[in-house]
């Protein structure tokens, strides 16, 4: 059923799965080559697409929502302790001001569960940083884990498929 599916429909399946926090292009990648059976750089650019389009929003409109959940208790004592946290070791440390967009990007490159485009964003929302430096960073740190992502899905898919032919 999969297989029949237009190759249009596949690159969208894929570009969503990558807009899923927490799974993002990490699992959109593997989602693109083996569910959908897109090439490698057809998987890359969809999951790479879908992973980098909520960043803008979050970065830049995530605050009102924040401020909309602060109208209850137990998620302004969240939201105003993460941000005070996250705002004094800033603003006290000026090397960490230099050292932000890096961090972003370092933080986003690492394909880990949790070190996505989405938490990222919310980092950069926390830390004040300005969308000019944020999204430059998250970017380029997707695309990074894209590689390394992306690498290790071809190793796998190599490693199966030499399972696969020598059974015995």
């Amino acid at each position: 059923m999969i297989a029949n599916l237009p190759i249009f429909i596949k690159y969208i399946f894929t570009a969503i799965v990558g807009m899923i926090p927490i799974i993002e292009l990490r699992g959109a990648i593997p989602v693109g080559v083996w569910t959908f059976h897109l090439n490698y750089i057809e998987a890359f650019l969809c999951s790479f697409i879908g992973n980098i389009i909520p960043v803008y929003f979050i970065v830049k409109y995530i605050k009102p929502l924040f401020d909309f959940f602060s109208r209850w208790k137990p998620f302004k004592i969240i939201i105003d302790w993460a941000s005070e946290k996250a705002n004094k070791h800033i603003a006290e440390n000026k090397r960490l001001q230099t050292f932000v967009s890096l961090g972003l990007f370092l933080f986003v490159a690492i394909p880990l569960p949790g070190t996505g485009a989405w938490v990222g964003s919310l980092i950069a929302n926390f830390l004040q940083v300005p969308p000019k430096k944020a999204i430059p960073s998250i970017i380029v740190g997707v695309l990074v884990a894209g590689i390394i992502v992306l690498t290790l899905t071809a190793i796998a898919n190599g490693g199966i498929q030499y399972l696969l032919q020598h059974q015995n």
